[in-house]
C-alpha cells in the first residue's frame, strides 16, 4: 500500500504505513524543533523538556504513564536531536488507542511540576557528568562546537550545568508553546495499522492542538572549522578530522553519503583496510557524513594509542587524497549495495520505518519512495565522487583530539598536508 498521508484542519500531518506480517505498531510525534532552536539562555531546554514530558500530566502521574504502557507490554520514550524532537511508543495493534492517548497527553497536558523538575535537573547533571567522563562523547561534542563556533547548531544537546539548573517550569511551558505547533509536527504510525482509523484517533486527541507556534528560527549555519585539543591521561587518543559536508537538500548529499561509506563505512572500506588491517595503527576507524537542513559535516573518527598517532593521521590524509584521484566502479557498486541493504533492512523494523517517514516529511514535505532514493544513488558516477572528494578535502578542516595527544601534528601541519590547498607547504610523512 505504501505510505498514506493526511493533513488535519489545524495543519497536523498524519502518515501511516501498513507493514504485512508485523503485529505491532510503532507510532510517534515528531516536532521540527530541537536543540538548535534554543535561545542563548535556553541551552539544554529542548532536552530537558523531552525528559519532563514523562514526569506527570494533569491526568496521569509519572508512575501512571510508565505503568499504563508497560501493563500492555508496550514501551514509550523520546529523543532530542539538533533539529527535531520525537516522542514515540510501540504497542501491539489492539493497544494503539492507549499509546496514542499517552503521547497526546504528554504533549498537551504536561504539568512540569517544580519538584519533579528539580529531580530531573539533577538527573541531567549526572548525564552531563557521564558524558564528560566519556572521551568519545567529548571529542564529538568539541568537534561540532569547533566546526560551528558560537552557534546553536554546534552546542551540546545536553546543555551546561549552569543553564540546566536555571530553568523553571514557566520557562518550559513557554518554550513548548513557542516551538510546538501542529504545522511543525508529524504523527506517524507503522505496522499493523489502518490509516483512516488512526487519522480519526489523532483528530480526536490532537485536532485542536494550536496550529502555529511562534518558533525561534536559528541563524543560518556558518561552518568555521579549527582546532581543539584536550590532554587527558588515557590509554587511547580520540581524534576526529572533519570538513564541511552537504545539507539534505543539495545535489551532493547522497554522493557524500556514498563517499563516507567508501572511505570508512565497513570492514572493506579504504580506511579500515589501510589503517587497521594493513598497518595495525588503531582498533577503530570510520568515516561519517551528517546532514542538516542548511549544512553538513563530513569526518573521520579514529581511536589509537599515543605511540601510533604520528603515523595514523598521515595515513588517513593520504587516503582522503587518493579518493580525489581515483574511485573504482567496484567500490561505488559496493557502497550502493550497502546503502540499499540498509534501507531494506530498516524497513523491516516498524520503529525505524516510522522514524524514517517522519524525517522525510519534516525535511522534504513528503515521504520519499525507496525507488526514488535508489534512482538518485544510481545517478552517481565515479567521476562525480572523485570531483566531490577533491573539493571536500581541500577546505578548512576541523580537528579535535582528546587523550594522550602529545605526538599529534600541529593544526597548521595538518592543513598543509591536506590535498590541493590549505597552504600545500609540505606533506606529513606516511
Amino acid at each position: 500500500m505504501g505510505v498514506e498521508v493526511s493533513r488535519l484542519s489545524n495543519g497536523l500531518t498524519v502518515a501511516t504505513e501498513t507493514l504485512p506480517s508485523i503485529e505491532s505498531v510503532a507510532m510517534g510525534v515528531w516536532v521540527k524543533s530541537g536543540a538548535r532552536n534554543e535561545r542563548d539562555d535556553e541551552h539544554g531546554m529542548a532536552h530537558l523538556l523531552e525528559h519532563m514530558a514523562f514526569k506527570g500530566t494533569n491526568k496521569r502521574s509519572a508512575f501512571q504513564i510508565a505503568s499504563e504502557i508497560e501493563n500492555v507490554g508496550g514501551e514509550i520514550n523520546a529523543a532530542t536531536s539538533v533539529e527535531t524532537t520525537s516522542f514515540y511508543a510501540r504497542v501491539l495493534a489492539d493497544d494503539v488507542p492507549l499509546g496514542l492517548d499517552l503521547l497526546s497527553d504528554i504533549l498537551t497536558e504536561s504539568k512540569f511540576d517544580p519538584s519533579e523538575l528539580e529531580r530531573e535537573q539533577h538527573v541531567i547533571l549526572q548525564e552531563i557528568g557521564a558524558a564528560h567522563d566519556t572521551p568519545d562523547d567529548v571529542v564529538f561534542d568539541r568537534f561540532t562546537e569547533t566546526a560551528y563556533r558560537h552557534q546553536t547548531i554546534g552546542r551540546s544537546i545536553l546543555g551546561t550545568p549552569e543553564t540546566v539548573k536555571s530553568f523553571t517550569s514557566k520557562q518550559l511551558h513557554s518554550f513548548m508553546e513557542r516551538q510546538y505547533g501542529a504545522e511543525q509536527m508529524v504523527v506517524v504510525a507503522a505496522g499493523d495499522i489502518k490509516h483512516d482509523v488512526f487519522v480519526r484517533d489523532v483528530e480526536r486527541r490532537l485536532g485542536s492542538f494550536r496550529p502555529k507556534a511562534e518558533g525561534f528560527m536559528p541563524q543560518y549555519a556558518q561552518y568555521v572549522g579549527g582546532d581543539f585539543r584536550e590532554h587527558r591521561d588515557l590509554m587511547d587518543a580520540q581524534i576526529v578530522l572533519g570538513f564541511e559536508g552537504r545539507a539534505y537538500h543539495v545535489r551532493d548529499f547522497y554522493a557524500s553519503q556514498i563517499l563516507s561509506m567508501i572511505l570508512g563505512g565497513g570492514m572493506s572500506s579504504r580506511l579500515f583496510q589501510e589503517v587497521r588491517e594493513k598497518r595495525g595503527l588503531c582498533y577503530s576507524v570510520y568515516a561519517f557524513h551528517w546532514g542538516f537542513s542548511d549544512t553538513g559535516l563530513f569526518g573521520v573518527h579514529a581511536a589509537t594509542g599515543q605511540a601510533d598517532i604520528s603515523k595514523l593521521v598521515p595515513v588517513i590524509i593520504a587516503e582522503l587524497e587518493k579518493s580525489g584521484e581515483k574511485i573504482s566502479q567496484e567500490e561505488l557498486d559496493r557502497a550502493r549495495a550497502q546503502y540499499r541493504a540498509g534501507l531494506i533492512m530498516s524497513a523491516e523494523s516498524a520503529s525505524s520505518r516510522a522514524s524514517q517517514i517522519a524525517r522525510q516529511i519534516l525535511l522534504f514535505g513528503r515521504p520519499i519512495a525507496k525507488e526514488e532514493l535508489m534512482e538518485r544513488l544510481g545517478a552517481l558516477t565515479v567521476d562525480r565522487l572523485t570531483d566531490l572528494s577533491s573539493r571536500l578535502f581541500s577546505t578548512k578542516p576541523t580537528v579535535t583530539a582528546v587523550g594522550p595527544i602529545g605526538t599529534l601534528a600541529t593544526y597548521e601541519s595538518i592543513c598543509d598536508a591536506l590535498p590541493k590547498g590549505n597552504g600545500g607547504l609540505h606533506k606529513l610523512a606516511v
